[in-house]
């Protein structure tokens, strides 16, 4: 709880993963995926409940291994089209209600507690509905296209920019896919944690914002996991 409001923290963690199976429970540092995010929510100073909804058994039994609570999502909220909010709503449906929901995907075990509440505590600064992490893009994506069928580049870029250093471009920011927190109202209002006012980003250095989603990425954040 913070300032008089409670939040649940939601991690879905489905059992399906086709570019890398069963991502979620592999061991990472001594620990299955999964359970780096379950801590740094329990480790939270404002997180009132960390819980893990999923379609598998397996997972669910390590996440109350690990101290969260569970539930269990319906096949159908589980398939490849299945969307997050589409699970976030099914547990929201089937618990008490909280003020904030947070939603930790599990595939980003280097974001801590300390990331979580500083996120919270942001919150409430800019009196917002709703924050999203981000970290710096490691490239402009003014150097970025699409292709057409024959991969002719062109005019793949625009005139203006051929020239230009990489120094000489704003910084961009992307979504790390690491927090989001949204006022759960708004957040069934609009079926989304991009909302469309009262938004704002909480910046994350790129160490943190690893996002596991292929093998390069899982053998990528051993290697952090061993120097941080």
């Amino acid at each position: 709880m913070f300032k008089e409001k409670t939040f649940l923290a939601i991690i879905p963690a489905r059992g399906g993963s086709k570019r890398l199976p069963r991502k979620n429970i592999l061991d990472l540092a001594g620990k299955p995926l999964l359970a780096w995010s379950i801590e740094a929510g329990l480790k939270s100073k404002y997180i009132d409940k960390v819980l893990v909804t999923s379609d598998d058994e397996e997972i669910l039994l390590i996440a109350q291994q690990f101290g969260a609570e569970i539930i269990q999502r319906p096949k159908h909220l589980a398939a490849d089209t299945s969307t997050t909010f589409d699970s976030i709503k099914h547990t929201i449906d089937n618990m008490p209600r909280y003020d904030y929901i947070v939603l930790l995907q599990p595939t980003s075990p280097l974001r801590n507690e300390k990331h979580i509440d500083e996120a919270i505590e942001l919150l409430f600064s800019k009196q917002a509905d709703a924050i999203i992490s981000v970290c710096e893009m490691e490239h402009t994506p003014l150097w970025a296209n699409t292709l057409p069928q024959n991969d002719s580049m062109h005019n793949f870029l625009r005139d203006e920019i051929k020239n230009k250093r990489s120094q000489d471009f704003e910084q961009y920011y992307r979504l790390n896919g690491a927090i989001d927190v949204c006022q759960t109202d708004k957040l069934l209002e609009e079926k989304s944690f991009m909302l469309q006012n009262n938004i704002f980003a909480y910046k994350m250095d790129k160490k943190y914002s690893i996002d596991i989603d292929e093998e390069i990425d899982f053998k990528i954040t051993q290697i952090l996991f061993a120097n941080l």
